[in-house]
């Protein structure tokens, strides 16, 4: 059973999300400030974090730095709640590696929509082995590292599923729709801020190789490979 931390200081809010994820079979876990959520973190060792902005003791950014400088919970992927009215704090959560995020008021269904699809991105597995190489870049799929030119770059478990699919599919441009289907599991005509903000953040992260990550006007994204290997094995 997959264990869920909600951070959340609003107890009718976390209660509400907590009873429809138990309705769909979740460990459910809750913390209401962010100390206590902290704390949580350590002890429940979840496998998806859902995190309210703004908390009492600690807030929702100080939380998530904590998380990805923390080398047991740095690929915890996190769900971040934010108001409607801070479209700040969802580009700033997206920015410093947040998988997705949620505007209140929301959905409890797409909610937990968004949690079926976060945790079924972060169960990548390989069919025959568990490397998989697109020079300059290298993945390892059981420990979810990824390297370029043997330089570990820290990736988020999305980041490292957006360039694995990109990898996968190399010279070959993908549109948003497809990306976001593929990667972040949302179905039908999505215009969401998120992948943009994936991208520059990886182009960040990869610095000098950003020049394999090429935007295609009108259609989307392509990795290309060094002439040397172009399809990636």
């Amino acid at each position: 059973m997959e264990r869920i931390l909600i951070i959340e200081d609003e107890v009718d809010i976390a209660e509400l999300i907590g009873f429809n994820l138990t309705r769909h079979q979740y460990d459910v876990h809750m913390a209401h400030d962010g100390l206590e959520g902290i704390k949580a973190i350590v002890k429940v060792k979840p496998h998806l974090i859902i995190l309210d902005v703004m908390l009492p003791k600690k807030d929702g950014f100080q939380i998530l730095k904590e998380v990805r400088n923390n080398q047991s919970f740095k690929n915890t992927p996190v769900l971040m709640l934010t108001a409607k009215a801070q479209t700040e704090d969802t580009i700033r959560g997206l920015e410093q590696g947040v998988d997705d995020y949620m505007t209140k008021p929301f959905s409890p269904k797409e909610l937990v929509l968004r949690v079926k699809a976060i945790l079924k991105r972060t169960q990548i597995s390989s069919s025959s082995t568990d490397t998989l190489k697109c020079q300059p870049f290298s993945f390892n799929i059981v420990t979810l590292q990824f390297f370029a030119n043997d330089e570990h770059i820290e990736l988020t478990s999305t980041e490292f599923k957006l360039m694995l699919f990109l990898c996968k599919h190399a010279n070959v441009a993908k549109d948003r729709q497809t990306l976001l289907t593929e990667v972040w599991g949302y179905h039908g005509d999505v215009n969401s801020r998120t992948l943009d903000t994936h991208m520059k953040r990886l182009r960040q992260k990869l610095g000098s190789y950003a020049t394999h990550l090429e935007t295609v006007r009108g259609i989307g994204y392509k990795i290309v490979p060094t002439a040397s290997s172009s399809d990636p094995s």
